[in-house]
């Protein structure tokens, strides 16, 4: 025990005080925490009180995989940042608050979006991942990554008012390809910039995320393997589904055909919503349409909430489903270009006037969002 206390400054045992008062923790536990490594998939809405937690917790060394901007709309969920940091880099904002909130930490920053290029190099270095992805094709990369690697997963989803939450490649545990074999068709289920999620919903996953992760390393309790925890946060429930490991599973079976990682774009339906028959327009070009062709039509089919937030000048607004069920008030001959937040909605729009004999009709690429990354104004 002396040699163990001598590791630690006086500071570190300041910090960590109340750690080394629980019989659980104490000096051992607490330098198990220092000894780990976890690497963060995303500093969002899940990422933030995960990375706090973990930091402020005496994790050694933490990694965080992002390469996103603070945007406005991130603030009322994603806790690390602040109203000054808008249009900064995530990472640099998030890796400046965890040093801060725990100088005696280490963090590898790997400014970079994860890639099956990049992906199992990255992993390799850490004791346990924990995934804060908000789409699909890098939640089936991280967990394809880890079962490769041999990594335990820590993964949770938010969507509106509803989180879920399991740890997969653990101890003889499920990985997530077992619970979900296949991915839902691309834009069947929303994002948050397009469905919308309950601010505290996750801090309250993201901080789950957080326990799990630091009772692996202690080795304490009974950890989420093997289990569903599905969060509902209008009913304030938590149920817990029992889940196994799939012999028949494609990844971690008995008999595996997944043996290195895939095109997950196109396995989650990306590339061949990017291949639609509607052709993308940049922001850029859309811009200059905008400002100089009077014969172009911009159609906005986001809600009124979002188009009360933040429009684009002498658009049209015809909500999606409205424009679905009754289409628009144009000639068959007319430009029009169609746009949402993301360009997942407006796809949908535009395939469906596409379908009404609308001949010369465009999706905006990137929606909105896009649109406020190359033009911040």
């Amino acid at each position: 025990m002396p040699d163990t206390i001598e590791t630690f400054t006086e500071s570190e045992l300041a910090h960590y005080s109340r750690h080394l008062n629980l019989r659980e923790v104490g000096l051992e536990g607490q330098a198990r925490l220092r000894d780990a490594s976890v690497l963060l998939v995303g500093l969002g809405g899940l990422g933030s009180p995960l990375a706090l937690y973990l930091a402020a917790a005496g994790i050694g060394r933490i990694g965080i995989v992002e390469f996103d901007t603070v945007d406005a709309s991130n603030l009322h969920r994603q806790v690390l940042y602040g109203d000054s940091q808008v249009g900064e880099h995530k990472l640099a904002c998030g890796a400046a608050r965890l040093r801060d909130l725990n100088p005696h930490i280490t963090i590898d920053e790997h400014a970079c979006a994860l890639t099956r290029d990049n992906a199992r190099k990255i992993v390799s270095g850490y004791d346990i991942v924990a995934d804060g992805a908000d789409n699909f094709a890098t939640r089936y990369l991280v967990n394809d990554t880890c079962v490769l690697e041999g990594k335990p997963l820590v993964s949770a989803s938010i969507f509106a008012f509803e989180g879920q939450l399991s740890i997969f490649n653990h101890d003889d545990g499920p990985c997530y390809r077992c619970l979900f074999p296949v991915p839902p068709p691309a834009g069947l289920v929303p994002s948050c910039a397009e469905g919308g999620v309950l601010g505290v919903l996750p801090g309250v996953m993201g901080t789950l995320q957080a326990t799990e992760v630091i009772k692996l390393v202690l080795g304490l309790g009974e950890v989420a393997s093997g289990r569903l925890v599905h969060y509902d946060a209008l009913a304030l429930l938590f149920s817990t589904f029992r889940v196994s490991r799939d012999p028949q599973c494609t990844l971690c079976g008995d008999n595996p055909k997944i043996v290195e990682l895939v095109d997950y774009d196109a396995f989650c339906g990306v590339s061949a919503a990017a291949e639609s028959a509607i052709p993308q327009l940049s922001p850029a070009c859309a811009a200059e349409l905008l400002d100089t062709a009077t014969d172009t039509i911009f159609i906005d089919v986001r809600d009124l909430h979002e188009r009360l937030v933040d429009r684009l000048p002498r658009s049209e607004h015809i909500p999606l489903n409205d424009l679905i069920e009754n289409g628009v008030p144009f000639p068959t001959s007319s430009r029009l270009i169609v746009f949402c937040a993301t360009g997942v909605r407006s796809l949908l729009a535009a395939e469906s006037l596409n379908k009404r004999g609308y001949g010369l009709v465009h999706n905006l690429e990137g929606g909105l969002s896009g649109w406020r990354r190359e033009f911040p104004g």
